[in-house]
């Protein structure tokens, strides 16, 4: 093996290293420059990735508050007159509003029909959504709402994502260096291993990304029906069996006085 090759083989591994560093972490790097190789025959002769621009301050990145990202959640428990038509005015609530019904199910407890439905509806129409749904109850028997702020992961995500963007593109053009100059299989495997990485990890950004658009796209609300009269049965009462023995004992002689009669 030349001199020529070996060195192209160490700036490739060299540039594939200092490629994976500026990836792990999260915050912009400083621009990594490597020192150029003496150029003797064929030797890859590059300046590596370009870091991003620096990070900026925590305020700055930082959304307004009419900006930031939160995923509205409710949780409610209605008593209604009739479960049947309380669900399926709380579907019709969830459609005009330009949501839809996530879940819900009917079952009967203590020969009641009870229910639990799940509708998301647009952010910016959670509080009428809430409104409208309390309306149809005769009464409200717990009421909870929450709120998480993903603002600060999603704005991480973000500059993690053009961090890995910018990696993927100085991959590529690596790649194509070393294809046409070393012209070496394990330089070209090494390379496209670690583009192959970089892609994953951008999807990954990605998928997350998406999943917190969605989530605080559409606000969520969970609403349990309770039938306005539910069956009370009551236990075993000394008085109340010692009544009806009595009772029972009445009748008994009665009949028997009729017979002798």
């Amino acid at each position: 093996m030349s001199k020529s090759e070996d060195l192209a083989k160490a700036f490739v591994a060299m540039a594939i290293l200092i490629l994976a560093t500026v990836t792990l972490g999260c915050a912009p790097a400083p621009p990594a420059v490597v020192p150029r190789p003496v150029k003797k025959e064929v030797v890859v002769e590059r300046e590596l990735v370009e870091a991003p621009a620096p990070a900026r301050g925590y305020e700055e990145e930082l959304a307004p508050i009419g900006e930031r990202m939160i995923i509205r959640t409710a949780n409610l428990a209605l008593k209604v007159e009739d479960t049947e038509q309380a669900l399926a005015r709380i579907k019709s609530i969830a459609t005009a509003l330009g949501g839809y019904v996530a879940d819900s199910n009917l079952w009967r407890a203590e020969e009641k029909l009870r229910g639990t439905v799940t509708i998301r509806v647009p952010a910016e129409s959670f509080d009428a959504a809430m409104e409208q749904i309390k309306g149809i109850a005769i009464e409200v028997e717990r009421e909870s709402i929450s709120g998480r702020d993903v603002t600060e992961e999603y704005t991480d995500l973000d500059a993690r994502l053009r961090n890995l963007e910018a990696t993927e593109k100085e991959l590529l053009e690596l790649l194509t260096e070393v294809r046409e100059k070393t012209r070496k299989a394990e330089d070209v495997l090494a390379v496209h291993r670690e583009l192959t990485n970089i892609r994953g990890q951008i999807e990954q950004v990605k998928g997350r990304m998406q999943y917190l658009e969605r989530m605080t796209a559409l606000a969520t609300i969970t609403v349990e029906l309770i039938p306005r009269e539910a069956i009370v049965r009551t236990g075993w009462t000394p008085n109340g069996t010692l009544q009806d023995a009595l009772r029972g004992l009445v009748r008994a002689l009665q009949v028997l006085a009729n017979l002798a009669i």
